[in-house]
């Protein structure tokens, strides 16, 4: 009797034809085209079949409907949930500025714009209006990054690994990269700088301890199979008390004397003195490209606030070298990529106006006193419709600047505390990540944490509903 009730029921599914006949599909017809639509509604059938036969029979009465229009939101949905794409907007409720697994800087709207222009259409990535000739693409930058760091020329690769290996590989290919051992970082994902100097096809030449490496380590290393002297910044740690490393000018000066290139990792590198924001100094690109070091490298989206990109400057010889190099090709940037660096890039030529312009400086600049009211506005709002079982307050708490810069900095802020009774933090946290767009937080003390200085302007109201939903 079961096996007859639940052929009865599949002989009522329709035919793919007769779905993609009704006039129910037909909106999706002209929205998704055929193939795709009939891609969705073969596989929404063969789902609605399976569930027949792994489950028990209707009961009598109360068989669903499976007419073409009662089918078609279902394959609506298949298909919406097919297209959508994975990497969408996220509400960065974490504190974290430059929070790398939520995509690092947020893009100025000077960017944003730039990146819209370039592309709708085509562009002038590559040829003079005046002569109409092939040029470099390194000119939509590279002015920039002279005036910006006192270097004399300068180049783009897509990461700053990238930058390191080109510069690696054109000076030292072969030969030995002197380097600290106190500044053999492993960054993120696991990706450590002897495998990135192993990749480049230079070897590493490790001096001094943890702690301490004196400029008479550097010389002593010296010799004929040297291809460079190597100083890399400690971009997500610190070491602190009974420690010392020679500053970049005393190892130019090294370099010159003997005829090596130096060459200065900067990882995060900066254009503006952190200072103003209560942060401690990073360095400063333009110090070290006018303490002597021959090639400078660093991101283009950490401190500079760009999209994903490696920026080298340095000597014009040394970077002539360095772009003649045939990995310059595979590493190089697009269109995209330029565009929106340019866009950024130029913000700085008015460092005053940064925190009016530039998201990264505009969060930096956010007082404790201004996140307050925000969050306390938030809870006001929110309290008119909670739960009994759940509990909003304002709280003090640190935000961080994230990437690998400043890593043992942080600044004071204003945090959003969320607790429930009948929803763990864990599971309100999950909830929030699964709204629409995910708003992402911190636990701590079993609380759900929300930091508005991530939180762009306009997107308050958006963690209001997300929180609310998920209380409720």
């Amino acid at each position: 009797m079961t096996e007859t009730i639940k052929n009865a029921a599949c002989r009522r599914i329709p035919s793919l034809d007769a779905l993609l006949g009704d006039p129910a599909a037909a909106p999706l017809l002209d929205r998704y085209g055929r193939e795709a639509v009939a891609a969705a509604a073969r596989g929404e059938l063969e789902e609605i079949r399976r569930a027949i036969a792994a489950g028990p029979a209707p009961a009598s009465g109360t068989a669903p409907d499976l007419s073409p229009a009662a089918l078609a939101p279902r394959v609506r949905a298949r298909l919406e949930r097919r297209l959508a794409p994975s990497l969408a907007p996220a509400v960065n409720a974490t504190g974290v500025i430059m929070h790398s697994g939520l995509g690092r800087a947020v893009l100025s709207a000077a960017a944003g714009q730039a990146l819209d222009d370039a592309a709708s259409g085509y562009s002038t990535l590559a040829l003079d209006r005046d002569s109409g000739k092939r040029v470099s693409r390194d000119r939509h930058v590279e002015g920039l990054l002279r005036e910006l760091t006192g270097a004399e020329a300068a180049t783009v690769a897509n990461n700053n690994a990238a930058a390191t290996v080109l510069i690696l590989n054109t000076l030292a290919r072969g030969k030995e990269v002197i380097v600290s051992r106190g500044q053999l970082v492993e960054i993120g994902g696991s990706f450590r700088l002897p495998d990135v100097m192993a990749m480049s096809g230079a070897s590493l030449r490790e001096i001094g301890t943890t702690n301490k490496t004196h400029l008479s380590d550097y010389e002593a290393a010296i010799g004929e199979s040297t291809g460079a002297i190597l100083r890399v910044h400690h971009s997500n740690y610190r070491i602190v008390g009974f420690a010392e490393e020679p500053p970049i000018a005393d190892l130019a000066a090294l370099g010159r004397a003997r005829g090596i290139p130096v060459v200065d990792d900067l990882g995060s590198g900066a254009l503006v003195d952190l200072a103003r924001y209560g942060l401690a100094a990073e360095p400063l690109v333009r110090d070290s490209v006018t303490a002597g070091a021959d090639v400078v490298c660093f991101s283009g989206d950490k401190l500079i606030g760009g999209p994903q990109s490696g920026l080298i400057a340095g000597g014009s010889a040394w970077i002539a070298r360095i772009r003649k190099n045939p990995l310059a090709r595979a590493f190089r940037c697009g269109k995209l990529t330029l565009a929106a660096l340019e866009a950024t890039l130029r913000l700085f030529l008015a460092p005053d106006r940064l925190e009016d312009v530039h998201p990264i400086y505009r969060m930096l600049a956010l007082t404790p006193d201004e996140l307050g009211r925000r969050a306390g506005n938030l809870a006001a709002s929110l309290r008119k419709n909670l739960p009994a079982s759940a509990a909003v307050a304002v709280e003090d708490g640190a935000s961080e600047v994230g990437s690998g810069a400043v890593p043992v900095e942080t600044l004071p802020t204003k945090v959003l505390s969320v607790r429930s009774s009948a929803v763990g933090a864990e599971e309100l946290a999950r909830r929030l990540r699964l709204s629409t767009p995910p708003v992402f937080a911190r636990i701590h003390k079993g609380a759900v944490l929300l930091d508005l200085r991530t939180v762009q302007p306009g997107e308050d109201t958006v963690v209001e509903r997300a929180v609310r939903e998920a209380l409720t």
